[in-house]
C-alpha cells in the first residue's frame, strides 16, 4: 500500500492539516521541509507556531540528545526532577525577573488547551464566578471549556453539547466607531444588560487564527485598566503568538502591562515537544493539589528542550532577528502585494514574524496556498471563512530562504489574480 493510501484508509476523517498538502513528508531542517520524493519546500507554517527556531535546532537537539544519551528520566508524573528545577530556574532568572515579572509556574497537561483549563479554574477559583469574557475572533483550544471561549462556529458545533460560562465581546478592529471598554463597563454596570460579571478577561494580543489582527498597544493598556477597575483578571493567551514571535518573548510587553495569568505552550516545548506552562500571579495560585492533574505533567525531555530553548533566543538574541524581518517581510508586503492590488481590496496586517494576506474569499485563499505548495511553499490560512493568507516562518529563517519563500508567495498571489 502507498504511503498516502495509508491515511487515507486507516486515519481518521477528522484529520486536517494533511489535505492542504498532499504529500509525504520525510525530514526537516531549519526551515526547509523535505519529501519522500526528495522534494523540498520552504516553511511559513512552522507548526502553528511550535517551531519558532525552526525544525532540528541544532543547540536544543543537542541538549535532548545528551540527555538521552545519559539516562536521563523521561517520565515521572510531577515529581521534582533534575530537567524541572532547571527550567524553572531558567525561566524564573533569565526571563521572568529581568521583565520584573513574578509569576509562580503551573505545569498543566502538555497542550495549549488544558493550559487554558488550568487558567479557567485557577480564574473561577480565585473570583468565585463563572463567567468568562472572551473577545469574537478568539481562538483558545479545542476541549469543552476552551472551545467555549473559541468563536469559530464550526468548531464550536463540533462539541455536540451547548457552550456556555462565556460571554463573548466584540474585538476592537470588528467596529472601530465602537467603544468596547466602554461596552464592557456598561455590561457591568447596567443592571438590565444580561451579563454575569467574569471572573477573568481573555485574550490573544495578536488574533492569530482570527485572521492576523494585532490588537494595539492603547487597547491593551485600556483592557488592563478595565480590569484593574472591576476585580476581573486579565488572562493572556501567548500559546501561538508567544515565544517571541512578535518580537518581544511575550507578546504582551509591547504594551507594558502585566496580566494575572499567562498561558504558554507550542514553542515553549523548544523544538516541536509537547509542553505548557500556566504563568500565575502567586495570589491566584489557588488551587490546591490534585485539582489540576494529568499523567504527562512532567514531560522531562520537553523541559530540557524548553530551558535550551530559553537559552538559545536570549544568546542568539531571536527577539533582535524578529525585528529585522519583520522589517523585510513588511517592506516586501507593502510593494508587492498591497501596491499592485488594494485597489481589489487586499490588504495586509502582521507584527514580528506572523503576518496575514487578506484575501477577501475562500476560494482565492485557497488557490494562493496551492499555488505556492506547488512551487515548494507551505503556508495555511486563518480568519473568517479562511479568507486569509498566513505567513509564519521560523523566527531564524535565513533571509535568502526567506525572500525565497516571499517570492512564491507574490508569484503565487500574481497567479491567482490574473484569473481572477
Amino acid at each position: 500500500m502507498q504511503q498516502k493510501e495509508i491515511f487515507e484508509t486507516y486515519e481518521s476523517d477528522v484529520r486536517s492539516y494533511c489535505r492542504n498538502f498532499p504529500t509525504v513528508f520525510s525530514s526537516a531542517v531549519g526551515s526547509v521541509v523535505t519529501d519522500v520524493d526528495g522534494n523540498s519546500y520552504i516553511d511559513f507554517f512552522d507548526g502553528a507556531g511550535a517551531l519558532n527556531y525552526g525544525h532540528n535546532n541544532p543547540y536544543i537537539k543537542s541538549k535532548v540528545i545528551e540527555y538521552l544519551q545519559g539516562d536521563g528520566i523521561m517520565h515521572w508524573l510531577d515529581m521534582m526532577t533534575v530537567p524541572k528545577a532547571e527550567l524553572i530556574e531558567t525561566m524564573e532568572e533569565r526571563v521572568l525577573k529581568p521583565r520584573g515579572l513574578n509569576y509562580k509556574i503551573l505545569f498543566p497537561g502538555p497542550t495549549g488547551t488544558n493550559c487554558i483549563e488550568a487558567a479557567l479554574k485557577l480564574a473561577r477559583k480565585a473570583k468565585g464566578r463563572s463567567n468568562i469574557w472572551a473577545l469574537m475572533g478568539a481562538f483558545h483550544g479545542m476541549t469543552l471549556g476552551a472551545m467555549a471561549l473559541t468563536t469559530d462556529r464550526t468548531d464550536r458545533k463540533a462539541a455536540g453539547i451547548t457552550l456556555d460560562n462565556c460571554t463573548h465581546i466584540p474585538a476592537p478592529y470588528m467596529f472601530p466607531e465602537l467603544d468596547t471598554i466602554k461596552y464592557m463597563q456598561t455590561l457591568l454596570d447596567d443592571d438590565h444588560s444580561g451579563a454575569e460579571k467574569p471572573a477573568a478577561l481573555i485574550l490573544e494580543t495578536v488574533q492569530a487564527e482570527g485572521g492576523i489582527y494585532v490588537l494595539s498597544e492603547e487597547y491593551l493598556r485600556a483592557v488592563r485598566e478595565f480590569c484593574d477597575k472591576n476585580d476581573i483578571l486579565l488572562i493572556v493567551d501567548d500559546i501561538q503568538v508567544g515565544c517571541a514571535r512578535t518580537g518581544r518573548f511575550f507578546s504582551f510587553e509591547r504594551a507594558g502591562i502585566v496580566p494575572d495569568i499567562v498561558c504558554l505552550s507550542k514553542s515553549i516545548g523548544g523544538i516541536g515537544l509537547p509542553l505548557a506552562l500556566c504563568l500565575v500571579k502567586p495570589e491566584y495560585d489557588v488551587l490546591k493539589p490534585g485539582e489540576h492533574n494529568g499523567t504527562f505533567r512532567g514531560n522531562q525531555l520537553a523541559f530540557v528542550a524548553s530551558k535550551a530553548s530559553l537559552e538559545f533566543m536570549l544568546d542568539a538574541k531571536v527577539e533582535d532577528g524578529v525585528k529585522e524581518r519583520e522589517a523585510v517581510i513588511k517592506e516586501f508586503l507593502e510593494e508587492n502585494i498591497v501596491k499592485p492590488y488594494a485597489e481589489k481590496g487586499i490588504s495586509i496586517r502582521g507584527i514580528g514574524c506572523m503576518w496575514g494576506i487578506e484575501m477577501n474569499k475562500n476560494a482565492m485563499s485557497k488557490a494562493v496556498q496551492q499555488a505556492c505548495f506547488k512551487r515548494g511553499l507551505v503556508l495555511e490560512r486563518a480568519g473568517r471563512d479562511d479568507s486569509v493568507v498566513k505567513i509564519m516562518p521560523s523566527l531564524v529563517i535565513p533571509m535568502d530562504t526567506l525572500k525565497k519563500g516571499l517570492e512564491i508567495v507574490k508569484e503565487a498571489v500574481d497567479e491567482v489574480m490574473a484569473n481572477a
